[in-house]
């Protein structure tokens, strides 16, 4: 465990050759947390564990739900950041929309990562299966959405992290297995 209690090793902070260049954002959905009436945890837990994998990282990005979340995706990408991960929006409440704001913007999909993610989360929570996340990339970002609980986010660091390594190479165009 890190020290931010994520899985994986920690890591020197954007030290490493192959990671000193990679930069990350993490976007909050969720309308309780962006008017100041919640606490969000999700964001600080996905912001460590990145600074922990070697990525530059600013603090998260707490947007309500719906239309909000698709203006920060693009301001987002604007920076060409190696990777976005959202948290919140993936359910089926009125608000949900992080999925159909994302799926557009995608110009690869990754179903198996989406496949890996429900079923991590519906190995210990069976309502998990409900996330509707998406993940994908654009141009060289890969983007991902994860659900907004403590749990979901746990579930979604598991499955990345031994993934992200070689995700990110051959987005940057390196081709070792």
């Amino acid at each position: 465990m890190s020290e931010h209690g994520t899985p994986g090793t920690a890591r020197p902070h954007a030290t490493d050759a192959g990671t000193a260049h990679r930069r990350a954002v993490v976007i909050v959905a969720s309308t309780r947390a962006a008017a100041g009436q919640a606490e969000d945890t999700t964001g600080p837990a996905l912001v460590g564990w990145l600074r922990d994998r070697g990525f530059a990282v600013p603090q998260p990005v707490v947007v309500a739900d719906g239309e909000p979340v698709r203006d920060a995706l693009l301001a987002a990408l604007i920076g060409h950041p190696r990777v976005v991960v959202t948290t919140g929006g993936t359910g089926l409440s009125p608000t949900d929309h992080t999925p159909e704001l994302t799926e557009p913007l995608l110009e690869r999909r990754l179903p198996g990562v989406v496949h890996a993610l429900a079923a991590r989360g519906a190995s210990s929570t069976p309502t998990a299966v409900l996330s509707r996340g998406v993940a994908g990339t654009v141009g060289r970002t890969f983007v991902v959405n994860l659900p907004g609980s403590v749990g979901g986010v746990r579930d979604g660091i598991a499955v990345l992290d031994p993934i992200l390594e070689h995700l990110c190479g051959q987005l940057e165009g390196r081709h070792e297995h």
